[in-house]
This record gives structure tokens, sequence and C-alpha cells, in this order.
């Protein structure tokens, strides 16, 4: 598909005296014009001639069997020929709706009885009757004119050559003499005007009259289009993946459901931002607003009705964003209507939403840009946090631990070694702790390592940065789906995060167990736990914030959550079994076949 130009294009070139004088004569509009007058009369005539063929004939013989076969023929003819006409008017620049599926055959009656009482049946048999006679009368105005703009604009030969042209009034041969001939010039050049504007008359009642008794149910057929048009418009809008293919969308879906030759939709600063269809460069135009004798047909004033310099409808509606986002002005939407086509209200009411669903593609990618940018410096501000809270003071603490081994290495070898050693366990935990930051960071790296390696370097992180003792129990790297997997991280990253937020444990027991069709995932740790029954009251059973978003992961992920818990006290715990809290997560595993066909698409 073709871009138009770009709306509104560059000024249209100062044009001569005549070249404004003879526009009508000039305009290629009339050229199609006088070519449908020149078809439409023997077309008229054929068309006319075979239905009464078909309707004389099938009349006289409708004894035999033949009879009523001619009457079928040409009843079917009336819609067939209608088709043919149609396709003719295309000349005039006249688009027909596209009808929707033909029914289903189900006898010959039926279809007769349908046909029948089908109006559209009885406007397109009176277009037959009217095209012929009709026809007729425009080829006797235009060969008329015509033969007058010639005949006089050959004057100056008669003048040069009087015998080419031999005149005899009264025994006597008449010559012609300079001002008759000037005379005869401005006539020839006045019947050119005139030729002109009857052809373009012409063009608008032909238009008009295949419109209204060749258009069909056109209301129905419209408001279907618009309804499917805007359903799909609103479906693309409402995904907001990108937002270039949503306006090219949206341009499409407004020319197509509509009778516009070319729709597009425009930046503040004039620039297009999505097009679709073609019309020639000087329908875009603009030569002045609308005339006061032909209103606009505006809904509600939202829409701008003017005429180009081409003669086409140039339609103007404006692209508004709700007060709430940062830039109010979203353009416009543009929609070219083909000379002597404009729309009704019922088309610009559907066009306005098109400009409004526009609106809404802008304000959402404004939105997700400005999420994008808070969820950026929440990041940063984030990893500034860790940074400090973790890699930098183990950088501290590197340095202040050589700087010991330094100054005690001649007089204590033994500090010197145990500074040493203090200083290597903080250069591995800041190791471990950069692992873990930069995996965070990178949204593909549970794919490349897995789970157990994530998990793995997650426990180390943990030792190093807060001195927790961390048993893993991660054999093998479970059967999980990408999706289970990233469930499982996160809900063991939260689980660790409470432990080290809540529990004020010493120890941790992290293990990934697979069996029966099911991976388990188990965090427990030795911390003062919490009762359950409270927090479920004080939550509506539901756990705080951190077990609501694991439980969420988990059904997301097509398992389930259980969170155990014993609650210590100054005289120990109600059962006398040891405190802490005890996170289980099962999840469905996945076959082995899906697992390596989803690696081996992740690594091509």
């Amino acid at each position: 598909m073709t871009a138009p130009p770009p709306l509104p294009p560059a000024p249209a070139p100062r044009r001569g005296v005549w070249h404004r004088l003879f526009a009508d004569v000039l305009d290629p509009y009339a050229f199609r014009v006088a070519l449908y007058v020149l078809l439409a009369l023997p077309a008229g005539g054929l068309v006319l001639g075979l239905l009464l063929v078909g309707v004389v004939g099938g009349v006289l013989t409708l004894a035999l069997v033949i009879g009523a076969a001619l009457l079928l023929g040409a009843l079917w003819l009336v819609g067939g020929l209608a088709d043919v006409q149609r396709v003719m008017a295309g000349l005039l620049g006249v688009s027909f709706v596209r009808a929707g599926p033909a029914p289903a055959y189900t006898g010959v009656w039926p279809w007769v009885r349908a046909t029948l009482s089908d109006p559209a049946t009885y406007r397109a048999l009176l277009f037959h009757v009217v095209q012929f006679p009709l026809a007729a009368l425009c080829w006797v105005v235009l060969a008329t004119l015509l033969g007058l703009a010639l005949g006089a604009l050959a004057s100056p030969l008669w003048w040069l050559h009087p015998p080419l042209f031999p005149l005899v009034w009264q025994d006597s041969t008449v010559t012609p003499g300079l001002p008759v001939v000037a005379g005869l010039l401005l006539l020839g050049l006045g019947s050119l005007l005139v030729l002109g504007g009857v052809l373009n008359l012409m063009g608008r009642m032909w238009t008009r009259l295949t419109l209204a008794l060749l258009g069909g149910d056109m209301g129905y057929e419209a408001a279907r289009r618009e309804v499917m048009a805007l359903r799909r418009a609103a479906g693309r809008v409402a995904l907001g993946d990108d937002l270039d293919a949503t306006l090219a969308d949206l341009a499409v879906q407004a020319r197509l459901a509509s009778t516009a030759q070319a729709v597009a939709l425009l930046a503040p600063d004039g620039t297009s931002r999505a097009s679709s269809g073609t019309a020639p460069a000087e329908w875009f135009q603009e030569s002045g607003s609308a005339r006061p004798d032909q209103p606009a047909p505006v809904p509600q004033g939202e829409a701008d009705v003017r005429y180009t310099a081409g003669g086409a409808t140039l339609v103007s509606f404006p692209v508004s964003l709700p007060p709430s986002a940062e830039v109010l002005d979203g353009g416009m939407l543009q929609a070219v209507y083909t000379p002597g086509t404009r729309p009704g209200p019922d088309e610009l009411a559907f066009l306005l939403s098109i400009a409004d669903h526009a609106g809404t593609a802008l304000h959402a990618a404004q939105l997700i840009e400005r999420a994008g940018t808070r969820a950026g410096e929440q990041e940063r501000a984030r990893l500034a946090r860790e940074l400090h809270d973790s890699v930098a003071q183990a950088l501290y603490g590197i340095t202040l631990g050589a700087k010991t081994a330094r100054a005690t290495l001649d007089r204590d070898t033994e500090k010197a070694r145990a500074s040493l050693d203090y200083t290597i366990r903080l250069a591995e935990g800041g190791v471990s702790e950069m692992k873990a930051l930069l995996f965070s960071l990178r949204p593909d790296a549970l794919e490349e390592g897995g789970l157990v390696a994530a998990l793995t370097g997650h426990a180390q992180a943990m030792e190093a940065r807060h001195g927790l003792t961390v048993f893993a129990d991660l054999p093998a790297e479970p059967h999980l789906t990408p999706d289970a997997q990233a469930a499982a991280y996160r809900v063991a990253q939260e689980a660790l995060h409470n432990v080290v937020k809540h529990a004020r444990a010493h120890q941790v027991w992290l293990s990934v167990v697979q069996a029966g069709g099911w991976v388990t995932l188990t965090v427990r740790d030795d911390g003062r736990g919490f009762d359950p029954q409270v927090q479920g009251r004080d939550t509506q059973g539901r756990g705080t914030l951190g077990q609501r978003s694991m439980r969420e992961r988990a059904a997301g992920a097509g398992g389930t959550l259980d969170v155990r818990s014993v609650q210590a006290s100054e005289f120990g715990t109600a059962s006398g079994m040891e405190s802490g809290t005890t996170i289980t997560l099962r999840l469905p595993a996945a076959p082995s076949e899906r697992v390596a066909a989803v690696l081996t698409g992740a690594q091509s």
C-alpha cells in the first residue's frame, strides 16, 4: 500500500489566469465523466434491450417451458447488470460498500421471493430504465456544445481560406471579417467553458443517481463495517504493544470502513504519523472553508470540513488527549473524499471515534514511557542501596583488613594471617553479592544459568552479606518451564528476604526436589516465627503482602504454596517444637522433551 502525500502538503504554485479560467475543462475528472457518458449510452441500450427481450420473450412464450426460464433470466440480469453498472461508476470516483456474503441457495422459489421482496431490485431496474434516455440526452447536449465550440474555434481557417468553408447567401458567397472571427472565437471559448461546467454538473448528477439507485442498503452495511472497525481498533489500542503499528492500523480501519479516499494521522507539527490510501496531490491543498450554501454535516462541532483545490472534500478531526496527559495536543486525523462525495453525519461520528482511539493510544504510550522512566529510576535507586549496603561495605572491610595485615605483618604474623583470611572472605562475599546483583539486573540470566545456579548464587550472597548459614540442597536442575522457573526463583528470593528482615534467624535450609511429576522448593529457618492464626485474621486469611505475592506467583505457574510457622517466646514454644518458618512451593514438572525444546529455542 502506497502512502498518500504528506498532510497538509506544500502550498500550491500560483496558477495563471487561463488555467484558472479553464479549470473545469482541464480537470481530469471532466474527462472521466465524458468517458462515462460515452459508455453509458451503448451500455444502457444493451442493458435495456436484454431486459426487454427477456421480459417480452418470457411473456410471449410463458405457455412453454422456455418462457419461465427467460423471465427468471431477466430477473437475474437486473442484479447482475447492476454490478456491471457499479464497476462503470468507478469512473465517477464512486465506491460502493462491499456486500456481505451471499445467502445460501435454498431453491428457485425462495430465491425468487427474496429477490422480488428486495427494494434494491426495483431501484436497480429503475436505473436500467432511466440510464438509456438520460445518456442520450447527455450525448445531445455534449455533442451540441462540442460542435459549437469546434466550429467557432475553426473560424480563423474560414477567414484565411474562405473556399474551405463555402457559405452562399442569395447567390453570393459570404466572407467573414475580422470582427466576426473575433466574435466566433469568443463564442468558442465560451462554449468550452460551458462544456466544462456541464461535464462537472453531469458528473454530480450521475454520481447521485448511481448512489441513490445502486447503493443498496448502504446504511446497514456501513454500520456493520464501522462497528467491526471500532471493535478491531479498540482491541489494538488495548493491546498497546507498538504505537506506530497501532496508529497505522487505525488509519487503515478508518479508510476501509468509510467512503474516504485516503486517511492520515498527523502529529502536532504536521508530519505524518500514519496514513492509508492514495489521492492526487491537489486534493490535499485547501482552498477555503465550506461554502455557506452547502453547509458541512459537522457532528457536535468537532469536524472541520473544507473544499480543496482539486474539488475534493477534506475533513479534519482533532486528536485530543485527557487532561492528565503530559501533552494534550495529539495532532489531527484528516480524511479526503473524491470530488462530489461528502461524508454524512454517521460517518463523521465514526471518524471522530477513530480520532479518540488515536488519542487513547498516544496517552497509553505516554503512560508506558512514564512508567518505564519511573521503573528505571526506582531500579537505579535500589541498585545504589544494594551497592552501598553490600559491595561498598565489603570493599571498605577489605581495605581495613589489608591495612591491618600490612601493619601487623612484621611483628604479629598470626594476626596478619587472620586479617588476610578475613579480607579473602570479604572479597569472596563481595564477588557473590555482585553476581547476585548482576543476575537480578539481567532478565535472561535465569534462562542461561538455570534455577539451581541462580539459587546457589543468591545463597552465597546471603551468607556473605548477612552472616547467615545457608544449607543448600540443590542436587540437579529440575524440569520446569521458563515461567515456573521464574516463579520458583522469585518465591525463594522473597522467602529469604523475609528471613533477613523478620525472622532473626541464624540458619536457613534451602532445597529443591523433583519427584512424582512435581518439583518442591522448601525454605526453612530457625528464626522466631509468627502466629499464623493471628496473621491470617489481620490479613483476611491471605498472609502478609509478601505472602500474597508468593501465592499469586505460585498460582500463576499452576502450583501451590504452603506456609507453616512456630512462634517462639521467652517461655519456649507452645508445642515444644523448635521455632521457625517453613515455606513449601509445589510446581508441576514439565516433560523433559518440552524443556529441551524450550532451551534449544532460547539458544538458537
